[in-house]
């Protein structure tokens, strides 16, 4: 269950697609919103009171009634991871490109991607409705799983989710037609098995398994079923390399053809 939603805003345009995403999933889930900014130390007084006038003005505009404002100094990765710890926060939500910013560079994003406690949502697309349409990869690994419950429990009921299994076949070991077989066999019990952890009244549930490499049967996945969100698992054992899709995941996070939702 989503009770606080830390939104982190940088003053760029696509924070405020973030910030009204953020308010969106909070009436949805009558949950409390927070949004941070990390102010930049080398701002004068002055500028610091323009940019909190900013920030006020979105956060009056977009947020809940009640929504509250924080400000606070450091290194933007690590401002952000604590205040996740301190707000108890259960959901973190960033506008996408936030790397162009010279406070929330690649690397802190990646910082912050490897290190959150919580779900991740990376807001690309200018769009306050809620979610209609997921596409979730999956594999046998607890962390995709996961992610697939905890979108299940984001998304309205009225919404659908797609779970996607890329099967690569490995050589020299029998004929891939029937690697693909048992393959299919072993996701359609995961999937059975999942369900049954999932709301019964949640979002409507289909699952597919697809031959080909993973980067390039994703791809076509999302430019197929063009969906609002894209559900991730993630080790977070470094920058979401050899996570549950390794540099792909990675690669969506810097240039997200729609919203990413990243679950450890």
């Amino acid at each position: 269950m989503i009770r606080h939603i830390l939104i982190a805003h940088d003053l760029r345009s696509t924070a405020d697609l973030a910030l009204r995403r953020a308010a969106q999933l909070a009436r949805q889930h009558h949950a409390r919103l927070t949004m941070l900014h990390v102010l930049d130390p080398r701002l004068s007084q002055a500028e610091q009171d323009k940019a909190q006038q900013r920030l006020d003005e979105s956060l009056t505009r977009y947020a809940p009634a009640g929504s509250e404002l924080r400000l606070c100094q450091g290194k933007p990765a690590d401002a952000v991871l604590d205040q996740v710890q301190q707000l108890g926060a259960d959901l973190l939500v960033l506008g996408a490109q936030h790397q162009r910013h010279e406070l929330f560079s690649g690397t802190s994003l990646d910082r912050i991607a490897r290190r959150c406690s919580v779900p991740l949502l990376l807001v690309a697309q200018d769009e306050d409705q809620p979610y209609r349409s997921a596409v979730s990869a999956l594999d046998f690994s607890l962390c995709s799983c996961t992610a697939l419950g905890r979108a299940a429990r984001l998304l309205p009921e009225e919404a659908s989710i797609h779970a996607l299994h890329v099967f690569e076949p490995v050589k020299n070991f029998g004929p891939a037609s029937e690697q693909l077989v048992t393959q299919r066999a072993l996701i359609d019990q995961l999937v059975q098995d999942e369900t049954l952890n999932l709301p019964s009244n949640g979002p409507q549930l289909s699952h597919d398994i697809q031959p080909g490499t993973l980067p390039r049967t994703l791809q076509e996945c999302l430019t197929q079923r063009q969906p609002q969100l894209l559900v991730l698992g993630s080790h977070g054992r470094s920058a979401l390399s050899q996570a549950l899709l390794g540099s792909l995941a990675q690669h969506f996070l810097h240039k997200a053809p729609c919203d990413i939702f990243v679950v450890r």
